[in-house]
């Protein structure tokens, strides 16, 4: 695949699809489906209003809307003016938002007129100064300026906004993504981050222009911001989708003849039952699965809905944007396996001395190459944390290599395919033992009895820890001593869950993953 001249900022994802095939669906939203043409139009429109409100290299730019064309159009935008664009998640409350627009400093902020309105009460906290608003007439406000979002019309001229004087290991991105204090701490992604992620992914998916990816998860999150980058590397036509409820994805996945769909463990869970037409199943290339081990009555039931897709199951972390994949033809043999390093990357498994550690031998997996981010927004000392150097053997001529350390434990096979075995603050330790709270999720989903399954560790003074599952059970009758009488046939007796908590349904977080920590406070209370 041609890929045309140098991308070196994000935004040129967008502009070299708009020059090369400028009449290609780029995105749909809601029956709308806008050109790559009229995508890029309506970034340079922002990006110009942009710079007429004073944002200047490396400024923030948070956005905060549902998934739609002018959100996407906002992040490019951002790029095109020189800033760094902040996505935030339009499920979060507003003293959540307040926490993302205070720490990154955000000067300018696109919104809508009834979220605008909903963030009253914090806003006059923030660093905010002006407010472009999407839809709806603006209100004026004390301590910050409203603007109408500027729409490109078919008649409005194209405009040539100038290139920015970023480089390609400057600032794009910041993320934001929980932590174990409670609050989200910023992750920064270079514009090479985002560029050769795109170029990267879209590389063992082997996606093409002729790909229609639905994007159901947030582009708050690396893995939702990934759908869209990694369409516009290509050229494919990307769906926004803001999901809600499980029946939606299948009449999309019909109306648009979808071809590629990325999901967390929690949404396939959901997904994998749906009655999903023949013809539409038929037509999907691959699927793919993040964030976390996808259990293996799911997958086995994926392949049956999805005959003719290839699965992939993924591993990321927003430090590094994507890390593993495992291929396709790999999926039989090692179902366990979160694969090798995607495409430009390097994953090591290392001790905490950093040396690497041998096949079988548990570790820690450490990131290396240019998709390592730029470390957490303001935050020196979690980042020294975090992204260390590395030291590879006989390389003592060059300067240190920073390199991100996951946090996450991991083992090798003699062959180098990578197995996840827990997060290193998620691990549960009791009698003596250290157990991986996927072991025990795995076995639950095994029993067939629970539909949704999370196993945290609770402070012991016996055993170090006992193990509490929390979970949604697959029929009425099904309690916590029935689900316990089986996970004794499949787990040793200093694995079992001391209690079975039984709920309608378990936590998650705005990125659709399971939220271990609200789900461990509410069990230990």
């Amino acid at each position: 695949m041609s890929q045309g001249p140098t991308r070196t900022n994000a935004h040129h994802l967008l502009s070299y699809q708009a020059r090369s095939t400028p009449e290609a669906p780029a995105l749909s939203y809601r029956n709308v489906t806008v050109s790559y043409a009229e995508v890029w139009k309506q970034a340079q429109v922002t990006a110009e209003q942009l710079l007429e409100v004073g944002v200047r290299r490396e400024d923030r730019v948070a956005i905060y809307l549902e998934k739609r064309i002018e959100t996407v159009s906002s992040i490019f935008a951002t790029s095109a003016a020189g800033g760094v664009f902040v996505p935030i998640n339009h499920v979060l409350k507003p003293v959540q938002v307040g926490h993302i627009l205070i720490d990154s400093g955000a000067q300018v902020l696109i919104t809508s007129a009834d979220r605008l309105r909903q963030l009253a009460a914090v806003l006059p906290e923030t660093s905010v100064s002006d407010v472009i608003v999407v839809g709806g007439r603006p209100e004026m406000a004390d301590g910050y300026r409203v603007h109408a979002w500027h729409t490109a019309e078919a008649s409005t001229p194209v405009l040539v906004v100038p290139e920015p004087a970023a480089i390609d290991v400057d600032p794009a991105a910041i993320l934001y993504t929980s932590g174990s204090t409670g609050k989200p701490k910023g992750v920064v992604l270079s514009h090479r981050n985002l560029i050769v992620g795109a170029e990267s992914v879209s590389t063992y998916l082997e996606n093409t222009s002729d790909d229609v990816i639905l994007s159901v998860l947030p582009l708050s999150f690396d893995a939702g911001l990934s759908q869209v980058t990694t369409a516009f590397a290509v050229g494919a036509h990307c769906v926004l989708m803001n999901y809600l409820l499980p029946r939606e994805v299948p009449k999309l996945c019909a109306q648009y003849g979808v071809t590629g769909l990325t999901c967390v463990p929690p949404l396939w869970l959901q997904i994998a039952d749906l009655a999903w037409p023949e013809d539409v199943a038929a037509r999907l290339r691959y699927w793919a699965n993040t964030g976390g081990r996808m259990p293996r009555k799911t997958l086995d039931r994926l392949r049956e809905v999805f005959p003719n897709a290839s699965p992939y199951l993924m591993y990321g972390l927003t430090e590094a944007f994507r890390s593993t994949y495992l291929h396709p033809s790999e999926v039989d043999r090692r179902p366990d396996s979160i694969g090798k390093a995607i495409p430009n990357a390097e994953i090591l498994v290392l001790r905490p001395d950093g040396t690497r550690c041998e096949p079988g031998e548990e570790g820690e997996l450490v990131h290396r190459g240019a998709l390592v981010a730029l470390g957490y927004w303001n935050d020196p000392i979690r980042t020294a944390e975090r992204y260390r150097p590395i030291a590879e053997p006989g390389q003592s001529w060059r300067a240190p290599e920073v390199a991100v350390w996951s946090g996450d434990t991991v083992v090798a096979d003699e062959e180098g395919f990578l197995y996840f075995v827990g997060r290193s603050d998620d691990m549960i330790k009791t009698s003596g033992y250290r157990v991986s709270p996927t072991e025990i999720e795995e076995a639950a989903y095994n029993t067939g009895l629970v539909g949704d399954a999370v196993a945290v560790g609770i402070a012991d003074d016996v055993l170090g820890q006992r193990i509490v599952l929390s979970a949604t059970v697959t029929a009425p009758e099904v309690d916590g001593p029935a689900i316990t009488v089986a996970l004794r046939q499949l787990l040793p007796m200093y694995m079992l869950p001391s209690r079975v908590d039984i709920r309608d349904e378990l936590p998650r977080s705005p990125n659709g993953k399971f939220d271990r920590n609200l789900i461990k406070a509410e069990v230990t209370a």
